[in-house]
């Protein structure tokens, strides 16, 4: 582990040609125990303060001011990363206001996950002992993503998990609509960011620009949601399970055709683009790739360390048998 945190630092700080041993110092720092993990709730108050503060003549400004610069340091990231500015904040607010006036109550159930997601972070820490635990930030931003992984630490969009039996979904399109969970499903898009935060391959490689194969992308995406399901107890995308599983053989096929190419268009991240077929069916394939690479393992927790340190991703296919299984049918 200590390896890539020096690459991953070494990557981010080297254009303000920071010192080797500050980048010791950084990897030092690095939490190895998940009992004191960090969970950071506080941005989800801030949020409703703001909102029960904002009129449509001063919501821009009351978001940046109330929410925004008073947020922790990993809104400032979310904010970075995933919203933009107020005024796409208010636009996602606008756009569907019954959801985001339900979620006040299911965002108040965050706190109630807090011991699943420790028990899913010791569970990391028992098959993975080099495992590290970033803080968790828990904030409210514009229906784009349910979570992703930094330097950081862990970035949760609780807003995608509002959905209740009688929630409006008015104004949400049709990737939010089937994207967006119940507040209870937080701990397995945790579990699955967590896994990121391990991983030596691609998500690291893409994390900094660099380009990687559909095949490299679709197993850090599995692979973050099977071995999120291992600590967790299920991963963020069952929907993709119940379509996939049926169609397995044929997806598969379709997905070997393009695998060795960097566009991954047709297969994930494609937001409210997808057609005749859920989106991100990439998590499918990359996570049955890895179930069958684990599942042929005798020592699984070597098979862990496999497949958070994949080096080369056809190999690892190969290594797994799943286009075997395929070929003998």
């Amino acid at each position: 582990m200590k390896q890539v945190i020096l690459l991953i630092l070494a990557a981010v700080f080297s254009i303000n040609s920071i010192s080797a041993q500050d980048i010791k110092s950084i990897e030092l720092t690095l939490n190895r125990n998940p009992e004191k993990a960090e969970f950071v709730t506080s941005d989800i108050a801030l949020f409703w303060r703001a909102y029960d503060m904002a009129k449509p003549e001063n919501n821009l400004i009351i978001y940046r001011d109330e929410y925004f610069k008073k947020g922790s340091g990993g809104l400032q990231e979310f904010l970075r990363k995933k919203i933009g500015n107020s005024c796409n904040l208010v636009t996602a607010i606008e756009t569907a206001p019954k959801y985001y006036a339900a979620l006040r109550t299911q965002s108040a159930k965050v706190e109630n996950y807090k011991p699943q997601m420790l028990a899913s972070f010791k569970k990391l820490k028992e098959i993975y002992p080099d495992a590290a635990f970033p803080k968790v930030y828990f904030v409210v931003g514009r229906m784009n993503t349910g979570g992703t992984a930094t330097i950081g630490g862990l970035l949760i969009g609780v807003e995608m998990y509002g959905k209740t039996d009688d929630a409006s979904l008015a104004g949400l399109n049709n990737w939010q609509k089937a994207a967006v969970s119940k507040v209870e499903r937080i701990p397995f898009i945790v579990a699955h960011e967590l896994i990121h935060y391990q991983q030596r391959n691609a998500h690291l490689t893409s994390l900094f620009g660099g380009e990687v194969s559909l095949l490299g992308k679709s197993l850090s995406e599995g692979s973050a949601d099977f071995i999120g399901e291992l600590i967790a107890g299920d991963n963020e995308n069952p929907h993709l399970h119940e379509y996939g599983n049926p169609r397995e053989k044929q997806l598969w096929l379709e997905f070997k055709k393009e695998m060795n190419g960097s566009d991954a268009s047709n297969w994930l991240y494609q937001g409210d683009k997808a057609k005749d077929k859920p989106a991100d069916l990439g998590y499918y394939i990359g996570y049955k790739i890895v179930e069958s690479y684990y599942n042929k393992a005798k020592d699984k927790k070597q098979a862990i360390k496999d497949i958070l340190e994949i080096k080369d991703f056809n190999a690892f296919l190969k290594a797994s048998g799943y286009d075997e299984k395929f070929s003998v049918e």
